[in-house]
């Protein structure tokens, strides 16, 4: 079943976070129609391969015209628009920048394979639990429900100021008209009678003044107490989930409806304002002892424009934190002289602002206090915010071009640019913009978290455990001097968060039994639930030259590049120690096998097999790890079905019969083969006669000297013996042979 099958079967919870990733960048149209093409291609390899994404966009390009033709044969008038402005969309938007597609397209399938994971696993960690505690939602509806009815209330009291302007300009008529009479007609009963009603009405306006300044002053309390409260929570929660998912966790939503409670808060308060300028505009035609406006109405003012300010304040966030296109599951990890992205946006959408606003980027602006090293930011570091940046419109601006670059010491020598850069040293990359609308200024500026700089990948490992540390035990987002004394983390939130690792990168998280023997090698004692920095990553294990996290971090990569179809099938036990393998076989069918995670080498795979012996003992076997070096020439399933060992009468045999606890071994892996079965037979047959063209050789060659001086001495062997190799072996394993029996030597 195709990964595109898989999600289409998902819970609803679940497809409302693929929804989320899906937009005019790569629409979930050409998804759909292009599944199968589509994950058949190496997007991720592209994504750093110039000329292979220009290959992936053409092909692309010409998937969309088959199915614009076969759409067209079946006149569906929508779908052939709609293909239409998506082709001219993606070349538009991709010519010139073909692995920018790549890269999108990569992240989406990885998306995906993260919340399939999410979806299989339904055990919840504490982490994850937290962040969906019912509490939340509950206080989201309460927002959303609150900032309604102050938008209401807002537009109520805009009706009551109509009302009180238009009672006014019927007071300064007829007020007028009196004032324009003689003095004897003003002496009159008919005339003594309307001012009465003139006093009548001066008391209305009073009454009404003071009910629209009163209604005012409640909006604006209502206002004040929902961003100083409700608000305020709920943006630091999408802050806290947005670290959680930085580091694997569940995706996080959320900002498009904080969005439009921040917009309809900005609008009410606009709109209040308004109200304020009419009251001081009637102030001007009309006063009187006693008129409640000059009083209140300055104070009201200060306290919606200081509501204003914090609403400005808190609404510009980073919606998507600084990550290297060509590192997608590590962001907030730079290298130097490297471009990375980074994403803004202003909760607050007003098509005033469209443009307006320029935001520029600086890195380490306040390093000083923290750290002796300097870096600047390169490339185009000042853009405009626009709603054309994003699908649904929102007023944002991303930085696509910016790369970071460290400053030479101040002795003009170079700066600490090298191998030996610390990745556990924090920087933090700012962003500041002016908003003037309305006759207010604002001065708006926010930070990313925390990112480590690195100049060479082979510090990326280390540098990533320092992210994963830093987002999961902090919730301040700008504490640059973290790591002078980490805090211990809790074990079960680190395991839950190993487990996100395996789902996020390899698209399979860890199960409680794996989860087990991890938390075996971090601790010895399960009573001591805190775990220190230096042992999760500085101290090495007991008895090996290389740390936890490095190991981990080793088995990750074999993964990724080797194995990777077997582990999200669920076939790859993996994380069992030595003795858990032997309790787990030793009652199965002889020929029972697991695949396991090798405790001594780094990034190795092995197995190991139950047999009983003659007298009914039980015997186990296994071989010796397989790197990335092995699996890069043979695949690991191939290996699998071929391996064989001589058994009685020097016969091969392939003892892997059923994958633990029962699987048929070719039910297991029969899909992950490779080669047709006469092409495997031709392959075994050259592997075995190589070995015995090694015996043979290695004896032969022993025949005159047992005390061989030089490679020159083994050769050249007899005609009749290269002969009888020759019937069985082609010309380019002899040779391989040989140069291999040579280099021994």
């Amino acid at each position: 079943m195709s990964q595109w099958s898989q999600v289409q079967q998902l819970e609803i919870k679940f497809l409302e976070q693929v929804d989320q990733f899906y937009d005019d960048n790569f629409p979930m149209e050409i998804r759909h129609l292009l599944a199968q093409w589509i994950e058949t291609q190496d997007w991720e390899a592209a994504s750093n391969n110039e000329a292979m994404a220009t290959i992936l966009l053409q092909n692309l390009l010409i998937q969309v015209d088959e199915q614009l033709d076969r759409v067209s044969q079946e006149k569906n008038l929508l779908l052939i628009h709609n293909l239409k402005r998506i082709r001219k969309l993606l070349q538009g938007k991709y010519h010139g920048n073909p692995m920018h597609i790549a890269v999108i397209i990569s992240n989406c399938l990885r998306e995906e394979r993260r919340i399939l994971a999410a979806a299989s696993m339904p055990v919840q960690g504490p982490l994850e639990k937290s962040l969906q505690n019912s509490v939340v939602s509950e206080r989201q509806r309460n927002v959303e429900h609150k900032v309604s009815a102050i938008k209401n209330s807002a537009q109520m009291t805009d009706q009551d100021v109509k009302y009180l302007e238009d009672l006014q300009e019927e007071f300064d008529f007829r007020y007028k008209t009196i004032q324009s009479l003689e003095q004897s007609d003003k002496n009159s009963a008919l005339i003594k009678q309307e001012m009465l009603a003139l006093q009548a009405m001066l008391n209305t306006l009073d009454y009404k003044r003071k009910e629209v300044l009163s209604k005012i002053g409640r909006v604006i309390h209502e206002i004040d107490m929902l961003m100083s409260n409700m608000l305020t929570e709920e943006l630091l929660d999408w802050k806290r989930r947005q670290q959680i998912a930085c580091i694997g966790g569940p995706l996080h939503g959320g900002l498009d409806q904080l969005q439009n409670c921040f917009t309809l808060l900005a609008e009410s308060l606009f709109q209040v304002r308004r109200q304020l300028e009419k009251l001081d505009e009637l102030l001007t035609r009309l006063t009187y002892d006693g008129d409640p406006i000059p009083v209140q109405r300055p104070q009201l003012l200060e306290k919606v424009n200081f509501l204003l300010y914090n609403l400005f304040r808190n609404s510009f966030v980073v919606e998507r934190q600084p990550c290297m296109p060509t590192h997608p599951q590590r962001p907030m990890v730079l290298k130097t002289l490297i471009q990375f992205t980074v994403k803004l946006r202003l909760l607050i959408k007003l098509p005033e602002l469209n443009y307006q606003i320029r935001v520029k980027a600086t890195i380490d602006k306040n390093v000083s206090t923290v750290s002796n090293r300097r870096f600047i930011l390169c490339g185009t570091h000042m853009k405009a915010m626009n709603m054309d940046e994003s699908a649904n419109g929102s007023l944002s601006v991303e930085f696509r071009h910016l790369q970071p670059k460290e400053m030479k010491s101040s002795a003009g020598s170079k700066g600490n640019e090298g191998p030996h850069m610390v990745t556990e040293e924090l920087h933090s990359i700012s962003f500041e913009t002016q908003v003037c609308l309305y006759g207010l200024t604002i001065n708006l500026e926010t930070s990313s978290l925390p990112v480590v700089m690195i100049s060479n990948v082979s510090q990326l490992p280390n540098a990533w455990a320092s992210i994963i540390w830093y987002n999961l035990s902090t919730n301040d987002p700008q504490n640059l001097s973290f790591f002078n004394n980490p805090p211990a983390a809790t074990l079960s939130q680190l395991l839950e968060v190993l487990s996100w690792q395996f789902s996020s990168y390899v698209g399979r998280g860890l199960n409680s039994e794996q989860l087990n023997m991890l938390a075996e090698k971090l601790t010895v004692s399960y009573n001591d639930y805190q775990l220190s920095w230096a042992k999760f990553c500085k101290e090495h294990l007991p008895g090996k030259s290389f740390t936890f996290w490095v190991w981990l971090e080793a088995i990750l990569d074999l993964i990724k590049k080797h194995i990777l179809p077997l582990w999200i099938d669920g076939y790859i036990m993996g994380f069992v120690s030595k003795e858990k393998e032997r309790i787990l076989l030793k009652d199965k069918t002889p020929g029972t096998f697991l695949l396991r995670f090798s405790e001594s080498n780094l990034g190795g795979i092995t197995f190991t097999w139950v047999d009983q012996l003659e007298n009914g003992d039980v015997t186990f076997h296994s071989v010796e790890p397989y790197n990335k070096g092995r699996l890069s020439a043979l695949p690991f399933a191939d290996i699998l079905r071929d391996y064989k060992v001589i058994m009685a009468d020097n016969v091969p045999e392939n003892p892997l019969k059923y994958l633990y606890p029962d699987i048929p071994k070719d039910k297991a892996f029969g899909k992950h083969y490779s080669c047709q079965p006469n092409e495997v037979k031709r392959q075994f047959e050259e592997y075995y006669f190589c070995g015995l063209f090694f015996f043979l050789f290695f004896f032969l060659s022993l025949n005159d000297s047992t005390d061989p001086h030089s490679p020159s001495d083994l050769l050249p062997m007899s005609p009749s013996v290269y002969a009888v190799l020759r019937e069985h072996l082609s010309p380019t394993v002899i040779e391989t042979a040989v140069c291999c029996k040579l280099f021994h030597s």
